[in-house]
């Protein structure tokens, strides 16, 4: 009983912060405020939105104006003025608040310090391998992310908590990646509702409050996974595809409860509960695991984290997902990022996973140069083994942003299997590939 009180709450949390999202899209002034792609700046102040406004109070009677103070607003020797703390009105009385409330309140602004940002990805890909596209993409020019993110940072003021929440909405042919495909079919953004047909979907792939003193935050609801180097944004990665290891051996979403804390300014940890892998307020098949890791900065060139889930990973499988069910299962992230000078900067990742009846293994190495503040190349090597079968992958592209808005990711890759087993057909093969970012 206890478990179904906690999920009804956390579906109560995701209602609440999409009706967040969706009533911020009609409030706020536009300012765009250009930013680097890979993180991207929030350009949508919104104000003028009062959840309360101010409280209303009841009339004041001759007889407590005379009691209190003169009409005109002159409070007399009481020294009461225009709605101040002691509860006087304009006419200098009692100002008649119910439950003892006074008209001084600041205003609780819901949507102040919040912003809505987001983009619009357009891809084309001209052969998909089968392991990390749709069929129905190939040799097409696709919206792959059309987003939107409402967030408002949990900020602290001299250790005080502050709070926080951040939701997303997405429309395109990435949306089954970013959808709760580990849910119940039907449930959360996993239904009919959300499909649009010809690959295309709508996809909720955030929605938490989070909590902060300035050493200690606490996320509560449906977020993206910590662990993995690539993420699904689009703007947050250096190529347009993606690794094997992210699209096959890696948790996209969660929903529960990450606690972070900062140790030191060079060493955080985190900790919490899970209810298994790519789940949307939902806990399919008993889905129920530790999320967890650390972050350290070496040094001022190096960082190394680490990243962990244990326990039952839930419905992935019969939700469609790469992952069977069952306890016992674990996996890990691995990722070093240095930089070999200012301009050239390097990455080693490496995944392992162990379940019942899965095992994979996979390393991946990127190169990126930055050649100038509008072009960057970058180069990613994989090893992917899955079951057995290894599977290998060369990636090479460019980012050119001809304006702080716009980048463009034109790449080649070639990909291979001692075993023949990916690709059209069974085939290895190059592919080429080209998306425009345009932010907003």
């Amino acid at each position: 009983m206890a478990k179904w009180n906690w999920m009804k709450g956390l579906r109560c949390l995701a209602g609440a912060s999409v009706a967040l999202f969706g009533t911020a899209l009609y409030a706020g002034d536009v300012t765009a405020i250009p930013d680097a792609v890979a993180n991207p700046d929030r350009v949508f102040q919104q104000t003028g939105f009062s959840l309360l406004g101010e409280v209303g109070c009841s009339a004041p009677t001759a007889a407590a104006c005379g009691a209190c103070g003169s009409k005109d607003g002159s409070c007399g020797t009481g020294g009461k003025g225009d709605c101040k703390s002691d509860g006087c009105n304009a006419n200098g009385c009692d100002s008649g608040c119910p439950l003892g409330l006074s008209c001084d309140q600041d205003e609780f602004n819901l949507f102040e310090g919040a912003t809505l940002s987001g983009w619009l990805q357009l891809g084309y890909v001209n052969r998909p391998t089968g392991l990390f596209t749709d069929a129905s993409e190939n040799g097409n020019v696709n919206i792959n992310q059309l987003w939107f993110a409402l967030d408002k940072a949990a900020a602290s003021d001299c250790g005080e908590w502050g709070w926080g929440y951040h939701a997303d909405l997405v429309y395109g042919v990435d949306g089954n990646n970013t959808q709760a495909f580990g849910n119940t079919p039907g449930q959360f953004d996993l239904g009919p509702g959300f499909t649009r047909g010809a690959g295309y979907e709508w996809a909720i792939p955030q929605a938490y409050v989070e909590t902060t003193n300035g050493e200690t935050t606490v996320k509560a609801g449906h977020f993206y996974t910590i662990l993995g180097y690539e993420v699904v944004q689009a703007t947050g990665n250096q190529f347009f595809s993606h690794a094997y290891t992210m699209n096959n051996s890696e948790p996209f979403t969660h929903t529960g409860v990450l606690i972070s804390h900062n140790l030191s300014d060079d060493v955080t940890i985190h900790g919490g509960w899970t209810a298994g892998w790519d789940t949307g307020f939902d806990q399919n098949a008993g889905g129920s695991n530790f999320l967890g890791g650390i972050n350290v900065q070496l040094t001022d060139d190096t960082s190394l984290a680490f990243a962990t889930t244990i326990g039952d990973f839930g419905g992935t499988a019969a939700a469609g997902g790469a992952l069977p069910t069952g306890d016992g299962g674990y996996a890990h992230s691995i990722v070093l990022d240095h930089s070999i000078t200012d301009k050239l900067n390097y990455v080693f990742q490496s995944d392992l996973v162990r379940v019942q009846g899965f095992d994979s293994i996979g390393i991946n190495q990127y190169l990126i140069y930055q050649v100038s503040d509008c072009l960057n190349t970058g180069t990613r090597m994989e090893w992917y083994k899955a079951n057995g079968t290894s599977f290998y992958g060369m990636t090479y592209g460019v980012n050119v942003k001809p304006h702080a808005n716009v980048t463009i990711r034109p790449e080649v890759r070639y990909d291979w299997s001692p075993a023949g087993a990916i690709g059209q057909g069974g085939q290895s093969g190059t592919i080429l590939s080209v998306d425009a970012i345009f932010t907003f």
